[in-house]
């Protein structure tokens, strides 16, 4: 069996650690990865520390990876030595529903978690990018185009493609009036994705303090939700708003600001239900609706895309050994905007 090396979670409180282990052995159909970056998500930190109640210890997190294929087996025809590939969120899908779907294998039975779950054998466990390889069947590896740096693209494998797939299926575009809430790992992908659509842009964020940096990178306007005056000011403006924050708001006051025929879409979720009120939909016939990830589809179309317009996520590039500190700054919002790992720093 190959051995890696990475870092895991070995119990809910306490911190990451050295680990070495085995990945499985390639089939005829797998890629090997020798991974150079991997982000750190949010979610990461939530399932190392047990709080979404499915941890599975010794944990290896990191579904945001970015690497050089370092072998290919026997049947592999996509991808060959030396190609800069990415993994996203999952590495197998549809593997107990009736019916595989491409478009939506990421909502079916059977997907196949890139850590914290077990392979398809039901026995085998996943472990994910904060290792120095993986071995991932040629259907759930993703091609990074050339014109993007590794660094600041493995974030698109997960926030990247969270914000486009709603993105693109609600149609935001020339004429579409888009709010972003929240300018953190998640929300500055969106503004970026959305200005390069054609949307006119809006971040809602709690203050001003990023203002400039959203500015920069496509936003059209921003303003700050913790002034009273931003919610009368926009009441009825959107077409569409994104919902990046993990923190209980009041979505009744988003509501409000979506136009006639409007959608507000979830994509951070708080740990707590959120009371809806059926008047904040229904006198505007709006939509509240929810959104994860993409297909495997849907992601290389978000890379190619990202590739077209040069998108990537604003990077602060840490060595493995910071990734207990990262953590703690990610709860603080002390980023901009997404931590990524570089894995030779294992070494």
């Amino acid at each position: 069996m190959p051995i890696a090396k990475g870092y895991a979670a070995t119990d809910a409180s306490k911190p990451l650690t050295p680990f070495t282990f085995e990945r499985r052995e390639p089939n005829a159909d797998d890629v090997v990865i020798e991974i150079k970056f991997s982000g750190i998500c949010h979610s990461d930190i939530h399932q190392a520390r047990n709080e979404w109640g499915n941890a599975r210890y010794p944990m290896v997190p990191g579904h945001e990876i970015a690497g050089i294929v370092s072998a290919v087996g026997s049947n592999v025809t996509k991808f060959k030595v030396g190609d800069r590939v990415g993994v996203g969120c999952f590495v197998n899908s549809c593997t107990t529903c009736a019916t595989r779907d491409l478009d939506l294998e990421h909502y079916m039975p059977g997907v196949v978690q890139t850590y914290n779950d077990v392979e398809a054998d039901g026995t085998t466990p996943t472990y994910g990018g904060y290792s120095d390889s993986i071995v991932v069947k040629e259907g759930y590896v993703l091609s990074i185009p050339e014109n993007l740096p590794l660094d600041a693209a493995a974030p698109l494998l997960c926030a990247g493609i969270t914000l486009y797939s709603p993105l693109h299926h609600w149609k935001a575009g020339p004429g579409k009036k888009v709010a972003i809430v929240g300018m953190g790992g998640l929300g500055h992908m969106g503004v970026k994705i959305a200005h390069a659509m054609g949307a006119d842009v809006t971040v809602l964020s709690q203050t001003l303090s990023k203002k400039e940096d959203g500015l920069r990178i496509g936003a059209d306007h921003y303003y700050a939700t913790s002034d009273a005056e931003t919610f009368k000011t926009l009441a009825g403006t959107f077409d569409l708003i994104i919902m990046t924050v993990g923190i209980a708001v009041d979505w009744n006051a988003y509501l409000n600001l979506l136009k006639v025929d409007g959608s507000m879409v979830v994509v951070g979720a708080p740990e707590h239900p959120v009371p809806v009120h059926a008047f904040s939909l229904i006198p505007g016939r709006r939509s509240l609706s929810g959104s994860m990830i993409g297909s495997i589809k849907e992601t290389q179309e978000m890379l190619d895309f990202c590739g077209k317009h040069n998108i990537v996520s604003e990077i602060e590039v840490i060595n493995m050994d910071q990734v207990n500190e990262a953590y703690e700054r990610v709860l603080k919002s002390d980023v901009r905007y997404r931590f990524v790992i570089d894995i030779a720093s294992l070494a």
